[in-house]
């Protein structure tokens, strides 16, 4: 393959008619197919030269991006992006701070990134439980909908749902957000309770609480 066009994984499927470009959460360039010749892939890959690259500019930016756990990455907590620095310890047990004027600290005994994601999303469900209850409770008053209870869980493509019988779940990596971001969450499921779909009536809801709703909405996507 020329050095110009991109480094990619290739999956060959008997079952596909066409070829079909993605990427995976590190921006990896996938590429799904019947089995096709060498020049027929890189004649795709000229072809979708600029949306590829495009595409992985995308997923860089992120600001909800997985960490690949090496000094130099920022981790995002209400909107802002703090410094993560690593420190070795002679304790056993790792453990995981935070300060406002220094970031994270991740302390450790021996190199354990799936530890380490344990670690920073027990803190971010942790605080996620201390700061949306309250958002929910607000809101609820002003909107006179009240969810029948709230849970969090880690969820890889929705912020929040809402139950038949009005249960809500956040995403609790919704902390990652601003402020206003997550109460756009919290209105957009206190929302469902009336109305179990996204039609007018929902979003004329919706925008009497939160009237930028649509901004809120944009920047949510770059934490997807």
């Amino acid at each position: 393959m020329s050095s110009l066009l991109p480094s990619y994984t290739h999956i060959v499927k008997s079952n596909l008619k066409y070829i079909y470009l993605s990427f995976d959460q590190n921006g990896n360039l996938i590429i799904k197919s019947p089995k096709v010749s060498q020049k027929e892939i890189e004649k795709v890959l000229i072809k979708k030269a600029a949306w590829i690259t495009k595409s992985r500019r995308k997923i860089f930016e992120k600001k909800g991006k997985p960490l690949k756990f090496s000094e130099g990455e920022e981790i995002y907590f209400l909107g802002k992006n703090y410094p993560v620095h690593y420190r070795r310890g002679s304790k056993k047990r790792a453990s995981i701070h935070f300060d406002r004027e220094n970031g994270f600290s991740l302390e450790y005994h021996y190199f354990d990134t799936d530890l380490f994601e344990r670690l920073l999303n027990q803190f971010y469900k942790k605080e996620a439980e201390q700061l949306v209850p309250g958002i929910v409770e607000r809101y609820a008053e002003q909107m006179q909908l009240y969810p029948s209870r709230i849970s969090f869980r880690k969820a890889r493509s929705r912020w929040g749902s809402c139950s038949s019988s009005n249960a809500i779940s956040f995403n609790y990596l919704m902390i990652k957000m601003p402020l206003h971001v997550i109460q756009y969450i919290v209105v957009h499921e206190l929302a469902h309770i009336k109305h179990k779909h996204h039609q007018k009536e929902f979003w004329n809801l919706v925008s009497l609480y939160q009237p930028d709703y649509k901004a809120q909405r944009d920047e949510l996507k770059s934490y997807m």
